[in-house]
Parts: C-alpha cells; structure tokens; sequence
C-alpha cells in the first residue's frame, strides 16, 4: 500500500544543531542567504518535484478518484413488526448489484445499510449519517410512507439522486421532487386496474372493503372506488383497521353481507391473520375476496394455506411470470436459497441493478448528480426487468404491466397464477393528469361511500 509521502526533507548528516543554527540564520535586510540555508531550500524543491512527478508516474489523484467507491445508502426497517420485508428488500438490492456486477469505471459499488426501525426520526437520523458521514452518492429503500414524505424536504435539499420502494400516491403526484425515483407503484396504481377487473370482467356491482388505516390502505380502496364506480358499481361499506389489530372479529362481525365481493388491502401478519379468521367466520366460498396483491405476496402467502386459494389480486410482479428477466431473477434468488422470492426483493432487485448501470453510463462520475440522476431514468427504462416493460412518467412513477393474480395450489404448493395483464398501467390510469390532479387526493373520506 502506498503511503502519501511526508513534505518534510531530511539531510544525512543534519542533527538537532542544524535546526538551531537555521533559527539563528535569520539575516539582516540586504545580506545573501547562508550556502547551508541556500542547500536546504533546493534540497526541499527537489524533494517537491521528486514527489509531483512520482505521483503522476504512479497516477495517483484526488480522494475523490477512481480508488474512492460510490457509495449507495439503503434504508429500511430490519427490525420490529416490518422487518422481514426489509430484510427482504435488502436482499433484492444485493442482488440485483451483484447481478449487475459491482464495479462502475473501475469504482467499487459499495451498499451502505442502516436499520430504520420503522420510526421517521430514526430515520432521519440515519439519513443525516448516510449523507454527512458516509457521503453517499445515491439513497435507496424506505418501505413506510411516513417515512418517504418525512425524508422528501431532505433529499431535495441535498439534491441525492434517490430510488423508493415506498408507495405513497402524492410521492409522485403533488409532492413530488426530481430527486426521488419510485422503483415500485404507487398505492392506487393496481388498484385502479382491479377496480376495472371487479367491474367489467368479474361482474361485480356492490362492494364492501376492509383496509388498514393508513395512506396505502386509503389510497388502495380510493383507487379501486373510483375506477369501479365509474364502470357502474358502488362501494357500499368501508371498514378501517389499525395497524396493530390482529384481531379482525369486530370488523367481520360488521361485515355487510348483502354486498357482491369483499375487497381488502392488509398486508403482512394482518393479511395471515385475516384470511384465517374469515374462512372461520364462514365467509369464504359466500364472498368472494379480493384486493392488494401485497396480501398474497410470498411474504404472507408462505405462511397461509387453504384459505388463501382463490383470493384474486393486483401487483406489478408475480413468481410465476415467464419473463426471460424473471426467469433469471428466480435462478439468482435459488442460488441463495431462496424458493420463491416475494415482490419486496424482485423491486429492489430491480433498484440495485439500475444504479449499477447508471453508475457506468457516466463512467463513474457520480458526483455529477444532475447527469448521474439523468442516467437512472434512463437504466429503467432499458434494463430489462423481471416484472416486463417500464417506462418512467414526468412525475417519476413507473408506468408498468399490472397483473390480475388468483392463487392456486400447484405442485402442493400455493402460489400466485398471473389470469389477466392490463399493460403499462399509468398512475392516473386513464384520466388525464391534469384532471386527476384537480381531484381530491384519495383519504378516508374520499371518494365517499354510496
């Protein structure tokens, strides 16, 4: 390892004396300089050349040269209730860099983890450190929505070219910042496009629904009310669930029953939790279930059995797509010992593999953020990607294949069976944006029941 050479010269034979005499050297205006202070000073310049031109010889340059990593800075939660989605998502964009290769113009791609609990001040916290301390390049992750609008004002700020898995809708709509890439959907973005399916192909006319009490179970059935409705049904019912109920007795007891389908957005032990206790309460095989994909995503579905057969969902990707990226994607993950991924890893999968590629589209230079931030919209859209084509709208949301998924047991095993591909599904689906944008955002209260 080479070391930065030291400025100071030493003379052989030069002793402590040396550096007294030179201190009484001082010499009066006019009078020429001693030979022994004259040899000094070209023993230190040629010392100085000696050094310039050995570090050009050797082609060493500044910290911030081809030696230094760019650096990716990853947030999720990896403990507390949502920590197995983050780790899953950490797995994806180990992955997906490692699938891409892990070095830019010779820059090491270097992936900088902090735990966000799943609390927004955390966060913030570990953002600070990522941005002051680890001086990273590029920011990626962040599952909760609090956290995403809690992180929106900083990254502008910092200008850091950034990639979200977090879903909430205004994220890309109202407040959006050019700084802040989604590498999933957003939450009203599959919906829509089940709303239509319940609608038009399914035949359903009346509606009950049952979410979290969130902005993604808001914007979820929000998105599915207002495409169904305008397709002639009517959302009758609207049932909110905290986020740390486990027991959803009180709700089905409430349940209307006089409805055509019952649609859900619950996700993770919620969604285990509840499609138990609805086979228990007798409702499967009298109303149907459908809802957010994330319900059966292999995250929960790995943990459900008989109940879950049948449930009819939405997503951007499913296990069972035949994509020649996908089908890649599935060998990488079973190499890892991983049967089947959930959607968490293929996203973030798909996150780390283009900031890879954008890295070298610039040959390294990420410090240019504006030209690096140019080169990811550009790696997602000509990556291929598991989940099919991409294309990133003006307001920095994928517009992607959405798939209507039923679950089915094949092999013994459940999984989820792609029956219907609505393709490159905007965030506005079929409104124009700015009259979708005129809208009220989708809330708890919006749009009303019928």
């Amino acid at each position: 390892m080479l070391r930065r050479p030291r400025v100071v010269a030493r003379v052989p034979g030069a002793s402590a004396r040396w550096s007294r005499r030179r201190r009484s050297a001082r010499r009066a205006p006019g009078t020429k300089p001693s030979r022994r202070v004259r040899t000094m000073r070209g023993v230190r310049s040629a010392v100085r050349v000696a050094m310039v031109v050995g570090a050009l010889a050797l082609g060493l340059r500044a910290p911030a040269g081809a030696a230094e990593p760019v650096r990716i800075g990853f947030l999720a939660p990896l403990t507390g209730i949502f920590a197995q989605a983050g780790k899953d998502m950490l797995e994806g964009i180990r992955l997906g860099i490692e699938q891409a290769g892990p070095q830019a113009a010779g820059r090491r791609i270097e992936l900088v983890v902090e735990d966000t609990e799943g609390n927004p001040a955390v966060a913030q916290s570990k953002y600070r450190k990522l941005v002051q301390q680890d001086r990273i390049h590029a920011l990626a992750g962040v599952l909760l929505v609090n956290i995403g609008y809690a992180l929106v004002a900083p990254i502008e700020r910092d200008q850091l070219p950034t990639l979200f898995l977090t879903t909430p809708d205004d994220l890309t709509k109202r407040r959006r910042t050019k700084w802040i890439m989604r590498a999933n959907f957003s939450a009203s973005q599959p919906m829509h496009a089940l709303g239509d399916y319940a609608a038009r192909v399914l035949g359903y006319r009346r509606v009950a629904a049952i979410a979290m009490d969130n902005g993604f179970g808001h914007e979820g059935i929000g998105g599915f009310q207002r495409v169904f409705e305008d397709a002639g049904g009517a959302v009758v019912q609207k049932l909110w669930v905290p986020l740390n109920a486990l027991d959803f007795a009180p709700y089905l007891a409430q349940l209307r029953r006089d409805v055509d389908v019952v649609v859900q957005v619950l996700v993770a032990a919620q969604a285990v939790r509840f499609a138990r206790q609805y086979e228990e309460f007798g409702l499967r095989g009298r109303l149907p279930l459908i809802g957010s994909g994330v319900f059966t995503d292999q995250s929960a579905l790995k943990s459900m059995g008989e109940e879950a057969v049948g449930i009819v969902t939405a997503l951007i990707w499913a296990p069972t797509l035949t994509t020649r990226a996908n089908q890649e994607f599935l060998k990488l993950t079973a190499a890892r010992g991983i049967p089947v991924p959930s959607y968490f890893t293929a996203v973030m999968y798909s996150a780390g593999r283009w900031l890879v590629e954008a890295a070298r589209a610039v040959n390294g230079q990420v410090e240019d953020r504006e030209r690096f931030l140019a080169a990811i919209r550009t790696a997602i859209e000509r990556v291929e990607d598991p989940r099919g084509p991409i294309k990133l709208d003006d307001f920095n949301n994928p517009t992607q294949n959405v798939y209507i998924l039923r679950v089915e047991k094949a092999g013994g095993r459940l999984q989820n069976t792609v029956i219907h591909t609505y393709p490159m599904v905007s965030q506005f689906w079929a409104y124009r944006p700015e009259e979708f944008l005129k809208a009220p955002p989708y809330d708890r209260n919006y749009p009303p029941v019928r």
